[in-house]
């Protein structure tokens, strides 16, 4: 596994358990509300984590750690990711899954193979403004929507989530993305940060009001089971 971040103990990363978190190096898109920009543009400056250590911390901390997040970057760009979740479920650890849905045979296969526990999938915005917010023109949106498909269709728990950037979303495009998700089991409406962002000109934007981010949850409710907003 190419990881390049983690940190050792989280409380926050993953619902219900006390977890340690992978970032992976790398990612197919650009999108310029990223606050992980050095994974994505500069993978290959930052140090590698040794596997080795994260091992040997996780069978220290047995019993205490019980779950491991896999962030990014993307992960499913990863070819060994599959062989890696086998070893940490061989340790009884659950997984939880970061992606941006955009390579649905892999997300396909680890949900066949029962490797992850849960998965929080990236919706970016309403189809036609996938180009803007992922920083990629001529994406396939079907492999999106198979992405959101197996989602909805699979018991194991997920969530659909979607960071609000100030002036490039609104209440509009936020309705139309909970038609596209109808029926999924969770939908997070995410605080934009401008920290760290790609686009450094993203730094200057204030976030939306907690309330208007509310009103935009209330808005998709009904749609999919349960809307939350995340700061």
């Amino acid at each position: 596994m190419n990881l390049k971040g983690w940190v050792r103990t989280s409380l926050i990363d993953f619902p219900d358990h006390i977890a340690t978190v992978l970032f992976t190096g790398g990612c197919n898109f650009r999108c310029p509300m990223c606050h992980n920009s050095d994974l994505v543009l500069r993978p290959d400056e930052l140090p590698d984590v040794p596997e080795d250590e994260v091992w040997a911390f996780l069978d220290r901390r047995a019993g205490l750690v019980d779950g491991v997040a896999i962030t990014g970057g993307e992960p499913t760009l990863q070819a060994n990711l599959a062989p890696f979740l086998r070893r940490l479920q061989e340790r009884g650890l659950a997984v939880k899954l970061d992606t941006n849905g955009y390579r649905p045979e892999v997300l396909e296969a680890l949900l066949r193979e029962g490797l992850v526990d849960y998965v929080a999938m990236d919706v970016k915005g309403p189809p036609e403004k996938y180009p803007l917010l992922t920083g990629r023109d001529g994406l396939d949106l079907a492999r999106v929507e198979r992405s959101i498909d197996l989602l909805r269709s699979t018991p194991v728990p997920h969530e659909l989530r979607t960071t609000v950037v100030p002036g490039w979303l609104d209440e509009e495009d936020i309705e139309a993305i909970g038609e596209w998700i109808a029926g999924a089991r969770r939908y997070v409406l995410q605080q934009f940060r401008p920290l760290n962002t790609l686009d450094p000109a993203l730094e200057s934007l204030s976030p939306y009001p907690m309330e208007r981010l509310e009103e935009m949850a209330r808005r998709v409710r009904g749609r999919v089971g349960e809307v939350i907003v995340r700061a």
